[in-house]
């Protein structure tokens, strides 16, 4: 009697812990969904799929490196995964949020887009390869030498000999103005001590100062020189870099604190002096020099912003450390030649929102940014692609301008480009040239919103995996649309004037990688037959559908998985018992809201996947049960049903009208129309 009390006891408990283990395994499972992780998906390659989080890519995502972030913040969990749009009981979705986007990979909180290379540390190198990032650390070749040293900011050790050369170098030695490469200002009193310093430690170059300013005690600084009648309104746009042509061979003029005394002037002149007598011969890298800047401007580590701080030019900065730049909100029109000369290390320049015209940009104004890997152009007054853009960038938005063209040879050398965004200009098929796009080998993100395309761009990379034209005024989607874009993952086409005839049956049946596609608020009146084959997310909000064909999505593989039709006229003669056809084991959502449903739609109840079923705003005034339930009565999958705002009468509203959903709470049904 003991032995069967004692095993009855032990299984019992067992019984037990399997349902707590159960149970907080499926709680940790929609914790996960409700923070952004998925449930990984299988596709006919290799899936590479990331949850699309709200932004413009439009803001397009940076992969501007972080400074020195650890190496523990990369997510190496499987980045190929899809968040379902309703997580869990209580969490609802949006038919403006998109499955996901292939080949992304997170690293301390910044989206890296496919193929993206970004240095987290000196010595570090890493890159986003199909949604996983793989890092390698520098390898330094051996030194043969008894002692080695280690440069600031090197990954590898020199030469003792080299090094203790450039630890002794008087000029080498760490400054006020080295300091302000790392953030911090000099001040007036460090600038005289150190003067003071190496005037003792030089007795001839005290002494050849004490001759100079000898010599040029009576002399008038060069910029009270000028009359005031020749002095220019700071905002004056004529031709800014012509100027430069003028003084070409002359000295620069330097711009120096109002403050600043007459012998400190001539004693940075003739520091300026010793530098060109000196630059045949090789030497220390120059100083870091910043001029003054506005006091809304902020420097920190190897980055300097000044938004909205009322700048009229680039101001005039030499540090050779520099690694981001953000002018961002002033009132900059002129990029000259020069303007960058002194950051040649620039990887992030930002320009946005200011002044700046097409005839302002020197011809060789991003030359010298030989690493400039991110340029922001957005909200400016550009009528064309600024020239001679650097051959590293992988990044360049000019949203919001006035483009009217895109040449053969606009984007020549880009061959590292992985995002482009053109949104909001005047860009057409007339005006961009079909061979335009082809140096893009790289090319994954392509923005073109807001432009008057009237057919889908030629040309596209076969790199390509997102693009986006709504807004336009595209009529058709032809056969040769899609040709060469095997790897094109998502589509988005809403606000235009297309047809579901006007839709070529070959234009992406075929397609193997395309996932998402929105057609919302065109002028379809049936759901589009022909459809990629590999479609799960499909988004036809806003037209003028009346019916979903029979068989339509019966030849997609997996299967799509959400249906967004709402804002139609749908009614029950538009969806037939064979409308859902290849999807019944795949759907997940469906948005049937504002049609004219005067009862729940066939079909329903044989969908074994779907979470979330929207018929709220309908006509309905029956509830069937087995449209819900089945004839079999089996429980249902349904976490979300909205029936709310149609014409069900209060006598039939009960929490039990559909006994085969688990949850009464998931059912809305209240409020109804009063008619």
């Amino acid at each position: 009697m003991k032995l069967a009390s004692g095993i009855s006891c032990f299984l019992f408990i067992s019984l037990y812990t399997d349902l707590a283990q159960n149970a907080t395994t499926e709680n940790i499972r929609r914790l996960k969904l409700s923070m952004g992780h998925g449930v990984p998906r299988k596709s006919p390659s290799l899936s590479r799929r990331s949850h699309r989080q709200a932004g413009p890519l439009g803001q397009a995502v940076t992969a501007a490196p972080t400074p020195r972030p650890p190496l523990g913040d990369i997510d190496s969990s499987v980045v190929d995964m899809i968040v379902p749009l309703a997580s869990y009981p209580g969490e609802e979705s949006s038919y403006n949020v998109l499955p996901g986007k292939k080949g992304q990979c997170f690293f301390s909180g910044i989206t890296m887009y496919n193929s993206a290379v970004w240095s987290p540390e000196p010595c570090v190198t890493c890159l986003c390869s199909n949604g996983k990032v793989v890092c390698d650390e520098a390898t330094c070749p051996p030194r043969q030498c008894p002692r080695t040293f280690t440069p600031e900011g090197k990954c590898c050790p020199v030469c003792s000999d080299a090094a203790q050369s450039e630890r002794t170098n008087p000029q080498q030695k760490a400054s006020p103005q080295a300091r302000v490469g790392m953030g911090q200002l000099p001040s007036r009193k460090e600038h005289e001590s150190e003067e003071d310093d190496s005037e003792e430690k030089n007795g001839e170059k005290g002494q050849k100062r004490k001759t100079k300013e000898g010599r040029h005690h009576h002399q008038t600084h060069p910029e009270e020189t000028v009359p005031e009648k020749d002095k220019k309104p700071p905002h004056e746009t004529e031709d800014c870099w012509s100027e430069e042509r003028k003084t070409a061979g002359q000295k620069e003029l330097r711009p120096r604190p109002h403050q600043e005394s007459e012998e400190e002037a001539e004693e940075e002149e003739e520091e300026e002096e010793e530098e060109e007598e000196d630059s045949c011969f090789p030497g220390p890298a120059p100083r870091a020099r910043i001029h003054p800047l506005p006091s809304m401007c902020s420097i920190l580590d190897h980055r300097i912003s000044c938004i909205n701080a009322k700048l009229t030019k680039i101001p005039n900065i030499v540090d050779p450390e520099l690694r981001s730049l953000e002018l961002i909100g002033n009132s900059i029109s002129c990029i000259p030649d020069k303007a960058f000369h002194g950051t040649p290390n620039l990887e992030r320049l930002d320009l946005r929102k200011n002044k700046i015209t097409s005839s302002g940009i020197g011809p060789n104004a991003f030359k010298p940014l030989k690493k400039l890997t991110h340029l922001y152009l957005d909200g400016n007054s550009l009528v064309r692609f600024p020239p001679a853009l650097p051959p590293r960038l992988q990044e360049l938005k000019i949203n919001e301008n006035h483009l009217q063209a895109i040449d053969e040879d606009s984007l020549a050398g880009l061959q590292q480009l992985i995002v482009l965004e053109l949104e909001g200009n005047q860009l057409s098929e007339s005006n961009v040239s079909p061979s335009a796009l082809t140096p893009l080998k790289s090319l994954s993100y392509l923005r073109l919103g807001k432009n008057q395309f009237r057919i889908i761009p030629q040309g596209l990379p076969a790199s390509i995996e997102e693009l986006y034209l709504e807004n336009n005024q595209i009529e058709e989607i032809k056969e040769t649309s899609f040709n060469h874009t095997r790897n094109i993952n998502v589509v988005i086409l809403h606000h235009n004037k297309i047809e579901e005839n006007r839709i070529d049956p070959l234009a992406w049946i075929h397609q193997e990688n395309l996932e998402s596609i929105d057609l919302s608020y065109n002028k379809l009146y049936h759901v589009p037959s022909y459809l990629p084959k590999s479609l799960l997310h499909l988004v036809l909000v806003g037209n003028r559908i009346e019916r979903i064909p029979g068989y339509v999505f019966g030849h997609m593989k997996p299967g799509l998985e959400y249906l967004y039709l709402s804002f139609n006229q749908l009614n029950d003669g538009g969806i037939h018992p064979v409308s859902f056809y290849g999807a019944y084991h795949s759907l997940r959502e469906i948005f049937l809201d504002y049609n004219e449903f005067k009862s729940i739609p066939c079909g329903i109840s044989r969908m074994t996947s779907l979470r979330l079923l929207r018929l709220n705003n309908n006509k309905i005034r029956r509830l069937r049960q087995e449209r819900i339930c089945g004839a079999e009565n089996r429980d249902s999958p349904l976490e979300h049903l909205h029936l709310e705002n149609n014409y069900i009468s209060p006598r039939v509203i009960s929490p039990y009208v559909f006994p085969c959903i688990r949850s009464h709470a998931s059912i809305i049904l209240e409020p109804q129309k009063v008619k």
